[in-house]
């Protein structure tokens, strides 16, 4: 056996004694990408996935109050990435997903520090997620469903960095993909609308901070939601008005696709058909506006209004 081999066998041994797991954790970590079988070698070698999962509890305290220090956040991140390793590969996902190992991620995606620590922690911890979603396998649509993985990304997009909102945006975008995520969000009103208005918001800052890569996300969840009738009927009324016009010409210049997307958005919800501005709301913020438009069209969802999470 090459060298190598021989010592990623050491380490993945090192991660079972807590005196030799931090540097074991570090090593391994570089070599998650190099190492073609290492998924399979974490999760069937004896007790490693446990000791991964006692790096991740050992942080909690650490959470609430917000005492994170940079050395605990590189450690656990460290861990996170092997992790994410057993995600992205197809001979240890299923089972990855059957123990419903993302939930223990969740606590440090409800976090709210703006701290390096913390941010750090949060964007990795979303890279297992998404991780799992570009897999495009419908068994982890199936599973995140039946968490509270979009109110938790719609959160994140909500407050969080701008890698951690590019992130967080294209798990929704994933999960707006599959028939079953379209169909869960535009289930009921609620559910729609809680989307509807973290994207509004997004749109209006990227408005005034431009990122053309955070943008493509943003378009293609209203793109997807524009296939859904429902929320197609809604779109027409509650869409930013900077979509409509020229605010994003400039950051588009050179993303061919993501203007075609644009275009066939505009396309798909007819804008020049719909009827004239509510004079209502004329003198209102763009925010407010659209929380208004949004207010008028709970007929399009004809369900009766639910916690977001609920079934």
């Amino acid at each position: 056996m090459p060298l190598d081999g021989i010592k990623v066998f050491q380490w993945i041994n090192e991660l079972a004694h807590p005196e030799t797991r931090e540097a074991a954790l570090l090593e391994l970590s570089k070599k998650r990408e190099t190492v073609t079988d290492l998924a399979p070698m974490l999760w069937h070698s004896f007790g490693t996935i446990a000791a991964l999962l006692q790096e991740i509890i050992n942080i909690y305290p650490s959470i609430n109050p917000a005492t994170l220090t940079a050395h605990q956040s590189n450690r656990v991140c460290n861990a996170l990435a092997l992790l994410q390793c057993v995600a992205s590969h197809p001979d240890t996902r299923t089972v990855f997903l059957q123990a419903q190992i993302p939930l223990f991620l969740y606590p440090f995606l409800q976090t709210t520090s703006k701290t390096r620590p913390f941010e750090y922690l949060r964007l990795t911890s979303l890279g297992v997620i998404g991780a799992l979603v570009k897999t495009d396998e419908q068994e982890v649509i199936t599973f995140l469903l039946t968490t509270e993985i979009i109110p938790l990304c719609l959160r994140i997009m909500e407050f969080g960095s701008e890698l951690s909102k590019t992130v967080a945006t294209f798990i929704l975008q994933k999960i707006l993909l599959d028939e079953s995520g379209l169909s869960h969000i535009c289930q009921t009103y609620e559910r729609f609308s809680h989307v509807a208005i973290i994207l509004g918001k997004m749109v209006i800052q990227l408005a005034k901070e431009p990122s053309a890569r955070l943008l493509k996300h943003v378009v293609r969840c209203y793109l997807r939601l524009s296939d859904n009738p429902r929320a197609r009927e809604a779109l027409r009324q509650c869409l930013p008005d900077q979509l409509r016009d020229a605010t994003f010409s400039v950051c588009l210049q050179d993303d061919k696709s993501t203007k075609h997307w644009l275009q066939l958005l505009i396309k798909n919800l007819e804008l020049a058909a719909v009827q004239p501005t509510d004079p209502r709301q004329m003198g209102m913020s763009p925010l407010t506006s659209q929380l208004h438009r949004l207010d008028l069209l709970a007929f399009c969802f004809p369900f009766p209004l639910r916690d977001f999470d609920q079934n």
